[in-house]
């Protein structure tokens, strides 16, 4: 498998990993995403990597390939999926940072600034 990628997919885990902000991962419970036809020989993916001709495993013994967008999916989706929950990891960081039980919501703004309300890595 290819190494030094800046995104990771793991199947069997249902994980999307990005590498890019210190290899932060999420598991994705979403059956009808995971369980698409395109997904179903996939082992995992490590995409944004030099060594592109080695960034998709597959379950079988078909050889290590190139991600092929026509054949297994924009990859966005999987960005996409992992912005959404890390957007919601950031709010309930945000949510659980609490400084004193009479801290007002504008002096927690002023201290670590206002919630989070949306989030995109960068597109690929």
């Amino acid at each position: 498998m290819a190494t030094n990628a800046t995104w990771t997919v793991v199947f069997e885990d249902k994980l999307v990993v990005n590498q890019s902000v210190g290899a932060t991962d999420y598991r994705i419970d979403d059956d009808s995403f995971w369980n698409q036809s395109h997904f179903s020989n996939l082992w995992a993916i490590q995409y944004g990597t030099a060594s592109s001709d080695d960034a998709v495993e597959y379950r079988d013994s078909t050889p290590h390939s190139a991600y092929d967008a026509n054949v297994h999916g924009d990859f966005n989706e999987f960005i996409t999926r992992w912005d959404t929950a890390h957007l919601a990891q950031l709010q309930a960081d945000w949510d659980d940072s609490i400084n004193g039980l009479d801290e007002t919501a504008e002096q927690k703004i002023n201290r670590i600034g206002a919630r989070p309300t949306s989030f995109s890595s960068p597109a690929v």
